[in-house]
């Protein structure tokens, strides 16, 4: 059963439980649900802040000399009545003053018969040992669907007093608005769409942009995520026609998850693409935030890292709550061999802790993140992420056959103002056996170098040479290839 905050506190203060911290940042929300709890119940609600002290959100008066949060909890040992009590930025005086858990104790006591409770609201709050085992932890979920739609609605009733603002959204944009919404607060929502709606006065598609912009300039402020513009297309990968219609069966789902949820869908995991260094797998992370026309964030695990104990981790679930706040969204990890390798123990044992974490995160994570994992060594892979059902699928990516060959040269060359029909594609495809799509591009920029040096026009007969000059990764490196494609060959799909 999905968490239901309303149901969960009504139930806690119910059955006697006198301390709740609820978990978030978002104290207008708490503050509206714990009307409702307050209704529901029939009892009286009570604020504290640092400001006002503590008084009656019906009432514009407060307790006298209520400030000082020992002396509001003194208040409401006295009293012991039959209330809810919301203390709100109470977290930076828990570790400050010890007198403060005993008085909070003694109140949490006091509303144990009249059937009251004392919530603390925020994200990290830390309880004194002493009462901490007092303290019931509720998370307040992230806002639904019907909530940001509500607040769209809010903004736009508010703004239309103040000028004329024109909606061009169909339910279709409207739903993706909402979808780019999630991850955000309520507050912050409304500021980002409030801004956007006054610059123009219209809410249109464009807008969405003014959304994923947000939570771009947030995943940048924690510093742990690279945000990168997409602009490769599946159309600039030859071949791996496999991936490509793989990807196209699932485009639909993450378009519309909801009628894709009402069909029994759920939004794709991901994928992990092994293969021969240089044949694409990174271009194609690339290409299917392009093509499902996501935000694509990278995850480089050395930005993880760091010497203090416990840091490591921290910073993993930091990066992955980052992830979750800005679905839907495509999550590269490039080489993710080198960010979880086997064997080993000169970390004191921090990648295996990541490892642990970061397997419970994919198989439950909260937003819809797509990963696109790529890995060229397959003997440094966990066995762990090679378990059916870690990732949707396991794609191979094989070097490149002729023909596909001669395609990676014709978009090469296309793409640097070269007119491909000027050159033999075919001979180029043939002498090129063995080469990667990197290594293609490569031969490409040396003969480009080579002809601007010469003052002539690069030639077929230049690329062969340059071929010749040439020792593919398929040479140096054959028994790791083979050694690759011996265990793809009934483990992995073939993307190409």
């Amino acid at each position: 059963m999905p968490s239901d905050p309303l149901r969960d506190l009504e139930l806690l203060i119910r059955s006697r439980h006198g301390l709740i911290h609820l978990a978030t940042d978002e104290e207008e929300r708490a503050s509206t649900l714990l009307q409702h709890v307050a209704d529901r119940l029939g009892t009286p609600l009570f604020t504290w802040t640092r400001i006002r002290g503590l008084g009656r959100v019906d009432l514009e008066s407060t307790a006298y000399d209520t400030e000082v949060p020992t002396k509001a909890f003194r208040h409401i040992t006295a009293a012991a009545n039959s209330a809810i009590y919301h203390f709100r930025d109470l977290g930076p005086h828990l570790g400050q003053d010890p007198v403060l858990a005993a008085h909070m104790k003694e109140a949490v006591e006091a509303l144990s018969e009249p059937c009251g409770a004392i919530l603390v609201t925020g994200a990290a709050v830390e309880f004194p040992e002493t009462i901490r085992r007092l303290v019931t932890t509720v998370q307040l979920p992230a806002p639904g669907a019907e909530e940001y739609q509500d607040l769209i609605s809010q903004i736009i009733r508010d703004l239309s007093r103040r000028q004329h603002v024109e909606v061009t959204l169909s339910k279709d944009e409207l739903d993706i608005l909402v979808r780019h919404m999630r991850g955000l607060t309520l507050l912050e929502a409304e500021k980002i769409l409030t801004k956007a709606i006054i610059e123009d006065g219209r809410l249109t598609v464009d807008d969405i942009r003014h959304v994923i912009d947000a939570k771009i300039s947030v995943v940048a402020r924690e510093g742990l995520l690279e945000y990168y513009p997409v602009e490769a297309t599946l159309d600039s990968i030859a071949d791996l026609a496999t991936l490509k219609a793989w990807l196209a069966k699932r485009r639909e789902v993450v378009a519309q998850p909801e009628k894709a949820e009402e069909f029994g869908l759920d939004f794709p995991r991901g994928v992990l693409l092994l293969g021969v260094p240089g044949c694409g797998k990174s271009l194609s992370a690339k290409a299917v935030a392009a093509e499902w026309r996501l935000p694509l964030l990278k995850l480089d695990p050395s930005n993880l890292y760091n010497k203090y104990i416990g840091e490591s981790e921290r910073n993993f679930k930091r990066a992955m709550e980052a992830a979750e706040r800005m679905a839907p969204v495509v999550l590269w990890i490039d080489e993710l061999e080198k960010a979880f390798a086997t064997g080993g123990s000169e970390d004191g044992g921090v990648s295996q802790r990541i490892l642990g974490t970061f397997l419970s995160w994919m198989q439950d994570r909260n937003g819809d993140v797509f990963i696109v994992a790529t890995a060229n060594d397959i003997s440094r892979l966990p066995p762990e992420f090679l378990r059916k059902g870690r990732f949707d699928e396991i794609f191979f990516v094989d070097l490149p056959d002729q023909q596909t060959r001669s395609e990676i040269f014709r978009i090469h060359l296309n793409n640097r103002g070269k007119s491909a029909e000027d050159f033999d594609l075919d001979a180029l495809g043939v002498a090129s056996s063995g080469f990667s799509g990197s290594e293609i591009e490569e031969v490409v920029v040396s003969g480009l170098y080579g002809a601007f040096s010469e003052g002539s026009a690069v030639t077929t007969e230049a690329l062969l040479t340059e071929i010749g000059l040439t020792r593919p990764l398929s040479v140096t490196m054959a028994e790791k290839v083979e050694s690759l494609r011996a265990w793809a060959r009934d483990r992995a799909v073939r993307a190409n």
